[in-house]
């Protein structure tokens, strides 16, 4: 099932890459393709890696609106934390594999996106997501997101964000960042107490970022960054009531290197 569903993710993507690639010559094609290194692996305030690096390559296309992308992860050295459970403790593994498909509808500085996201883990079963974002161009750009399992974790994710940068010369920014997330769970997987509790439903997951954005090459840009994760409930940080794995207070590093296109 999981070779399917990427195998079909990836030919949409191809497909993709092929129209905007075709009508180029009429609307703009952009693009990015970047390689990240950190310290851990955390995806809304779950720890997914700990003691080694991660790897993550990806790969985006726009055109007219529509976006296709692609992100992966390789854990160094997988080990085991109270959120992951590897499928490959103590080797190297390419752990996950995520295939995202977009639309977005500009209204003068509002921004309206709505998407597919395709998950293909290894070390959990794979589901898909589908979201809707609203974007503001402001102060502090605030970006609110909805995410709804529709496979494998049926629940709920809202996601708000803010940003800013600050230029510091010669085309170098202090680049500032923090989110908030509300979980609900719907589904018998998310009760609490060993599934005879009531399902997990709290505020999650919270994070505050810093790093700088350094030009390199024409089009290239390094994005050394520091991240500190946290939970926003006693609920989200508690043995036991939150079933996939209590949310610590988590720093991460590491190094962006992005090319656009």
């Amino acid at each position: 099932m999981r070779k399917t569903i990427l195998t079909i993710s990836l030919a949409l993507m191809m497909a993709f890459t092929s129209l905007v690639t075709s009508g180029a010559e009429e609307t703009k094609v952009t693009g990015s393709a970047s390689i990240g290194v950190f310290n851990k692996y955390i995806f809304r305030g779950y720890e997914l890696s700990s003691g080694s690096a991660v790897i993550q390559p990806a790969l985006r296309v726009s055109y007219s609106g529509f976006s296709a992308s692609f992100w992966g992860n390789i854990d160094s050295n997988e080990t085991a934390t109270q959120s992951f459970a590897p499928d490959r403790e103590d080797k190297k593994s390419f752990n996950e594999t995520d295939i995202t498909l977009s639309y977005t509808y500009p209204i003068g500085k509002l921004s309206l996106t709505g998407g597919y996201v395709y998950y293909g883990t290894k070390y959990v079963t794979e589901t898909e997501e589908v979201f809707a974002t609203v974007a503001y161009d402001m102060l502090l750009k605030p970006t609110l997101s909805v995410y709804r399992d529709v496979t494998s974790y049926p629940g709920t994710y809202v996601n708000l964000a803010i940003a800013h940068s600050i230029g510091l010369g010669k085309d170098i920014s202090l680049d500032l960042a923090a989110s908030a997330g509300y979980f609900a769970g719907d589904d018998d997987c998310f009760k609490t107490e060993g599934g005879t509790g009531k399902k997990y439903s709290a505020f999650h997951d919270g994070m505050v970022k810093a790093g700088l954005s350094i030009p390199v090459f024409k089009n290239t840009i390094l994005q050394p960054n520091v991240q500190y994760w946290f939970s926003l409930s006693d609920d989200a940080k508690r043995h036991g009531y939150n079933p996939s794995g209590h949310l610590d207070e988590t720093v991460v590093v590491g190094l962006n290197l992005t090319a656009t296109f």
